[in-house]
């Protein structure tokens, strides 16, 4: 690493280290932000097209209806693990450029079905070509930013899914009401494809190809992510890696979690507009609100998850806190509406804060040649999860003509994923160098950091 110097109480030199650049911050993040938050567009915007006339016009079925909803999350399921082997070995910036296209194209495609067999198709392939785009970007963000930093970076990551649907609810209301449900389609796809020319032209895969990095900060950073992977356990390959306890448990914590959410973001709008007096304009914009707690819940909480280094304590109790509401809103049943949402947007709030700490978690127990890979999986599980909860809310709600079992059925996965983060991993200890330099000679002090999962 390059190191400045200044003049010590002796008289000698002391080096010190070049900082990490805060560019990375300015550039990339607002990148990566709205990248993810057009992926999650394409992929939510379907809710408002199955709340509208999108139904009525193609003859779908309520149990169709929840199948289309789910079938993304099957497609999204299969190639999480390849597209992660593909960002780290090979290039994250091109995974993300050509899916980018893809699933505009698909999107817009949407809008131009006239049946539902080619909706069909379309969901399942929408789900494969974004399958890559999470494990991609988490790969990229442990390319660009430390342990120190992991959560609050992969907290903008993953602010693209709420702050999305906060705006996304809104315009989509107007867009329905406005042009129909194939327009909004149409026009909601296209900016996935502009965006991809600009994410190509800005982004690189690694510090060493920034040009707008000094040689200084490219080696002071690459030195610092370098110093992390020392002090980890190796693990040869994805085999040993997929069957440690720790990425075991993630994933079933994940599959129920992701139960929950994608139960709610799939079925919010179409829980809202059973309400009286309730238009498509009116449950846009009271589907936006839970989202925009959810904001505030997610940069607050990584804030402090970085800056005390504790991830699973940041976790869990959120993850209570919206199996307690979905519990709530079951017990205060249909007729007192602005109590019951009052609640769903606690839970709404409450699962989205904690995504930043828990995909923090795996970059710092496993190395690099396996990390991503095991994120993948996480993911993938996430993935059935998110298939279950968005097809199992919808059979529930058609099957009972209401709400109250798919709310019980939310809060008991969201309470067994606050369990199951209870029982992952242990503080654990790893070494990492800080430099001192004493009398013109380099002597090299280690420092135990304690990281708590």
């Amino acid at each position: 690493m390059k190191r400045n110097s200044s003049t010590g109480a002796n008289g000698a030199s002391v080096p010190q280290a070049t900082p990490l650049p805060a560019s990375r911050w300015l550039r990339l993040i607002p990148i990566i932000f709205i990248t993810y938050s057009l992926a999650y567009l394409d992929r939510a915007n379907y809710s408002f097209g199955a709340a509208s006339g999108m139904a009525h016009d193609l003859n779908i079925s309520a149990a169709m209806s929840s199948l289309l909803g789910a079938l993304f999350f099957l497609g999204y399921f299969f190639f999480q693990i390849p597209g992660a082997h593909y960002a780290e070995k090979r290039s994250a910036r091109k995974l993300v450029f050509w899916s980018l296209i893809l699933w505009g194209g698909l999107a817009a495609a949407t809008g131009m079905v006239t049946n539902v067999h080619v909706l069909i198709v379309i969901r399942f392939a929408l789900g494969v070509v974004e399958s890559a785009v999470m494990p991609a970007m988490l790969v990229f963000n442990a390319h660009w930013f430390t342990n120190k930093e992991r959560s609050r970076a992969n907290t903008f990551l993953i602010l693209g899914n709420p702050a999305t649907v906060l705006w996304m609810s809104i315009v989509s209301g107007y867009l329905v009401s406005a042009v129909g449900w194939r327009w909004m389609f149409i026009i909601e796809g296209m900016p996935a494809i502009i965006w991809a020319f600009i994410w190509w032209k800005m982004v690189q895969d690694k510090p060493s190809e920034a040009k707008w990095l000094t040689e200084a900060e490219k080696a002071a950073l690459e030195t610092e992510l370098n110093n992390e992977q020392a002090g980890m356990k190796q693990v040869k390959n994805y085999r040993e890696a997929f069957r440690s306890p720790t990425v075991i448990k993630l994933c079933l914590q994940y599959f129920f979690w992701s139960i929950g959410v994608y139960g709610f973001v799939m079925w919010l709008p179409s829980i809202i507009s059973k309400a009286p007096n309730m238009n498509m304009v009116s449950t846009g914009w009271l589907s936006a609100v839970p989202y925009l707690l959810a904001v505030i819940l997610m940069l607050v909480t990584s804030y402090f998850s970085d800056k005390m280094q504790i991830r699973k304590g940041f976790v869990w109790p959120f993850l209570l806190i919206g199996a307690l509401a979905f519990y709530g809103s079951y017990l205060v049943g249909p007729n007192h509406f602005w109590i019951s949402f009052t609640l769903l947007v606690i839970a709404g709030g409450a699962m989205y804060a904690p995504y930043g700490p828990f995909f923090a978690i795996v970059p710092e127990v496993l190395p690099r040649n396996v990390a991503g890979g095991a994120m993948a999986l996480v993911n993938s599980l996430g993935a059935l999860g998110s298939f279950a909860g968005s097809y199992i809310v919808g059979y529930l709600n058609d099957l009972t003509g209401g709400f109250d079992a798919s709310y019980m059925f939310m809060a008991g996965s969201l309470l067994l994923s606050a369990i199951l983060t209870l029982t992952v991993g242990r503080d654990r200890k790893r070494s990492t160098t800080n430099g001192s330099h004493t009398d013109g000679k380099k002597n090299w002090k280690h420092k135990v950091r304690t990281t708590q999962l």
